[in-house]
């Protein structure tokens, strides 16, 4: 079959990295292709060479038969390439069809915007994919999966021959990600080709067809879905049998850390549990059931209206995040771009920024030296795959940006580290290491909440399981109890208080 688009023989190199390094990919008519490999595999690198973000030191790409460079974003995506971003890039100001249609839109023959055609065109995308809300709402107003919809339905609008999906259901509820999987179909049957990039086995093995490895910026193979199994393919990406997906510590917990007591507030009610020394809490449940608003509560990204929180016996109250870390409670976001990093700032500076008190004289000069030995420690520590300390964390690939921002929650010396999320984007050789350090820290005595949507992950690794149903808590589950069907029942609100843990 000939392909609609073929690189082969890509090179691409920065300052003290080699990004690509003979890397090849095919997309076909009709066909899925994933991209797969561990953060840092060089995928996004190749994706930014194919949309002419990057040119290219070697190699060539050949469009529809043709050989040719694209000169930016704007040439390939009229050529017909359309990219849906994993990291979103909407303007909250601006309605759903102002988002679709921006620098596109519909005008009369008077050179006026025709906003009754607009939101007509951009109603009928989103009604494709059976999305809830209209075109005339806020992109701000709307949930992080919500805004995805919108990137999804713009790519749509532009009706390419070839998409790139990057991670497009990371933020994707069940019903959502089913709806993407109904439009990926169409596309297929109308002769599109598909660059599936995920880090989710299961989609791949669901929704593709063909697959293509990177690993360490090169090539290494391409092969029919149906000939692999889920295992080797995990073994093509990391070099190496990874055994032991979810390596919890069993220990002991300590004495009581944290209590809370009814707390309450925006999307949260009445919620009370216990946090001990040296346990991981797995928080579950389904997108909007209130497992984030809950963890902003107690760091005071969200305002209390009611309950209480005790920390190693004192009563504390977090009105704002600043008073979070005083209290020892460090909260590492689900979305490290937007809340987690200063992408323009580099690595020791977004490591080191909420730890700076103890890097400074009493003048509010900087202790660089002692700066840069933390630094310097934790990037050992982490396996930080970085040039060096001073490299723009935004070039660094999801994983190692991930592996940053846990790095400086804990550079504050926390007794309470909430990961939210924190293998979210992360390729699979890159969990099992943030795994590995999760339980080093449990180990240490560290009080551990662990936000996830991936059951498997809450369920290998927690030692005690809340789960969140509409704001509050629809069941709790020792390790010993929790299933997956137990969790699942309890999330969409079928839990029996008889098998609460008590």
């Amino acid at each position: 079959m000939q392909p609609l688009l073929q690189l082969q023989g890509i090179e691409k190199s920065f300052p003290g990295v080699k990004a690509l390094k003979s890397a090849s990919l095919a997309v076909y008519p009709g066909r899925v292709m994933a991209l797969v490999g561990e953060n840092g595999a060089g995928k996004s690198t190749m994706m930014k060479v194919l949309t002419g973000i990057y040119s290219r030191d070697a190699g060539s790409l050949r469009w529809l038969g043709e050989e040719t460079t694209f000169n930016g974003p704007k040439a390939s995506q009229e050529a017909g390439i359309g990219i849906i971003h994993q990291e979103l890039n909407l303007i909250p100001q601006l309605t759903v069809a102002e988002n679709i249609f921006l620098g596109r839109e519909f005008v009369n023959r008077f050179g006026r915007i025709n906003w009754k055609k607009m939101y007509a065109e951009a109603d009928a995308l989103l009604k494709r994919l059976n999305l809830r809300f209209n075109s005339h709402k806020l992109v701000g107003e709307l949930s992080i999966g919500d805004q995805q919809m919108v990137e999804i339905a713009k790519v749509l609008s532009f009706k390419s021959q070839v998409i790139i999906m990057d991670e497009p259901t990371d933020a994707l509820t069940d019903t959502e990600t089913l709806s993407l999987f109904r439009v990926i179909n169409e596309l297929k049957a109308q002769g599109c080709g598909i660059v599936y990039i995920s880090h989710r086995m299961k989609e791949i093995f669901e929704i593709c067809d063909d697959v293509t490895v990177f690993r360490d910026g090169q090539f290494i193979a391409e092969r029919p879905v149906q000939t692999l199994s889920e295992e080797s393919l995990i073994e093509m990406m990391v070099g190496r049998k990874l055994e032991d997906q979810y390596p919890r510590l069993d220990q002991t917990p300590g004495e009581i850390r944290l209590k809370v007591e009814n707390l309450s507030g925006p999307g949260v009610h009445d919620v009370s549990f216990t946090l001990r020394k040296g346990e991981i809490l797995g928080v579950s449940g389904l997108m909007g059931a209130g497992r984030t608003e809950l963890m902003k509560l107690l760091y005071g990204a969200l305002p209390r209206t009611q309950g209480r929180v005790w920390l190693d016996g004192r009563d504390v109250t977090a009105r704002a995040p600043q008073d979070g870390l005083a209290n020892g409670i460090v909260y590492i976001s689900e979305d490290r771009k937007r809340d987690g990093l200063v992408l323009g700032m580099s690595v020791k500076e977004n490591m080191s920024l909420t730890a700076l008190r103890y890097f400074s004289h009493g003048g509010g000069t900087l202790k660089h030296a002692a700066e840069q030995l933390a630094v310097g420690d934790f990037i050992r520590l982490f396996n930080i795959k970085t040039p060096s300390m001073e490299q723009a964390i935004g070039l660094l690939s999801g994983g190692n940006q991930q592996k940053v921002a846990i790095a400086r929650g804990l550079m504050t010396r926390p007794n309470v580290l909430i990961l939210d999320e924190p293998t979210r984007g992360v390729d699979v050789g890159a969990k099992k290491e943030i795994y590995q350090l999760i339980n080093q820290f449990k180990a240490e005595g560290l009080s551990i909440i662990l936000v996830s949507s991936e059951m498997p992950e809450v369920l290998g690794m927690s030692d005690r399981i809340l789960v969140m149903h509409e704001g509050r808590c629809g069941g709790e589950f020792t390790r010993e109890q929790a299933t997956q069907e137990s969790l699942m029942a309890a999330a969409v609100g079928k839990q029996h208080s008889e098998d609460l843990v008590v």
